[in-house]
C-alpha cells in the first residue's frame, strides 16, 4: 500500500508538499522525504511528535537515541509508517532544526494500492509555495493564564525588610549566628 501525505509548513502563507511513500517504510524514510521535498540540507536534528486530532503534541520520536541506556528509546528508524499512522490516526507533527524550529503538520491524506510499477518511493507528487528564508517565529504559551497581578518570582519582602538585613541582629531571627560558616 502507498501512503499519500500532505506536509504543511506552519507559516502564514500556504506552503506544502504532497509525498507518496510505502506504508512499510519508516519514519526515518518519511523524514528524508520531507527534507528533500522542502530543500533542506539534512544536516540538522529532527523529531516527529504524535498528536491528537486537533494537533496537540504528545510523544516525541527522535532521530537518535539520546537516553542514558543505548537502545532504551525507540527512534524514527524503529517505527514503520503502518505501525503509527492509519486511517483513524492520520496526523503527526514534524520539527526540523531545533534552533530555527521549522514545524510541519503531516497528515495522511490517502491510502492506495501501489499500481504503478516503475514509480520509485518516496515520491514527491506536488509542491506548492516557496520556502521562506527563515522559519516563522514561535510564540509559546503555557496552559497557565498569568494574572497581571501575579508573578511567581515575587515574594512578600519589601524594601523595609531588605533594609533590615543590613543590621547586626537581623540574622538572629533566622536561627543562626552572623558568622555561621
Amino acid at each position: 500500500m502507498v501512503y499519500k501525505f500532505r506536509v504543511i509548513l506552519d507559516a502564514e502563507e500556504d506552503i506544502f508538499r504532497d509525498i507518496a511513500i510505502l506504508q512499510e517504510d519508516t519514519l526515518e524514510d518519511l523524514h528524508n522525504a520531507i527534507v528533500n521535498a522542502f530543500g533542506f540540507d539534512g544536516m540538522e536534528v529532527a523529531s516527529f511528535y504524535t498528536c491528537d486530532a486537533t494537533w496537540n503534541q504528545e510523544d516525541e520520536i527522535p532521530m537518535f537515541d539520546a537516553g542514558d541506556v543505548p537502545g532504551e528509546n525507540k527512534i524514527m528508524s524503529d517505527y514503520k509508517l503502518v505501525d503509527i499512522l492509519n486511517t483513524e490516526n492520520t496526523k503527526i507533527i514534524y520539527v526540523y532544526d531545533f534552533i530555527n524550529m521549522w514545524t510541519f503538520l503531516v497528515e495522511l491524506a490517502a491510502v492506495e494500492d501501489a499500481v504503478e510499477i516503475d514509480v520509485i518511493y518516496p515520491n514527491l507528487l506536488f509542491s506548492h509555495g516557496e520556502m521562506p528564508a527563515e522559519a516563522m517565529e514561535k510564540h509559546f504559551q503555557s496552559d497557565f493564564e498569568e494574572d497581571e497581578t501575579y508573578n511567581e518570582f515575587e515574594d512578600d519582602l519589601d524594601q523595609d525588610d531588605l533594609d533590615s538585613f543590613g543590621t547586626d541582629d537581623s540574622f538572629e531571627d533566622f536561627g543562626f549566628e552572623e558568622n555561621w560558616n
